[in-house]
């Protein structure tokens, strides 16, 4: 029987099946799948987390519900965005989302997310699974350095449940 130290629960593991085109990433946090669920869901908190710490990020609209949209914009310091947009599919409280996800620049990639919210009793696991069109697309979407905004959307994810030294809320 193996121990997991909380470091190791902390780390976001990004894993893409060579054989498929998905992304699989998975992180375990120290907050209850509310306080997640929540943080992933209301866009005053959503703002306040997802993405690079380079970025600012404007939101125009976020409906996080079943049938609902979205469409945010992260923003470079001289004035550059990066659009993104999609539909809530299904928004299940406190267990699961799926919504489709979508980069102005590559309007072609939709890609399909079902993320779910893992009771540990105290801690939740959060997998999101990420299907594209293709492996080429998914490649692509690897090579753009999504690795390094996820991370430290989770990083930022932490501090602002107050898992993390510095932040609170949720």
């Amino acid at each position: 029987m193996s121990s997991v130290n909380a470091s190791d629960r902390r780390e976001t593991r990004i894993v893409a099946d060579p054989a498929l085109p998905t992304i699989l990433i998975t992180r375990e946090f120290d907050a209850s799948p509310d306080r997640l669920f929540r943080a992933y869901t209301d866009p005053d908190l959503v703002v306040q987390w997802l993405g690079p710490r380079r970025l600012t990020m404007r939101i125009d609209v976020y409906e996080a519900r079943s049938g609902g949209s979205y469409r945010y914009a992260h923003r470079e310091d001289d004035g550059t965005e990066y659009g993104f947009r999609g539909v809530f599919h299904e928004v299940r409280r406190d267990e699961r989302i799926v919504q489709t996800f979508a980069y102005d620049g590559f309007p072609d990639g939709v890609s399909l997310e079902t993320t779910v919210f893992e009771d540990l009793g105290g801690r939740t696991r959060v997998t999101t699974t990420s299907l594209m069109g293709s492996v080429e697309a998914r490649d692509a979407m690897i090579r753009s350095g999504m690795q390094r905004g996820v991370r430290e959307g989770h990083e930022r994810l932490d501090e602002l449940l107050g898992t993390r030294p510095s932040g609170n809320a949720g």
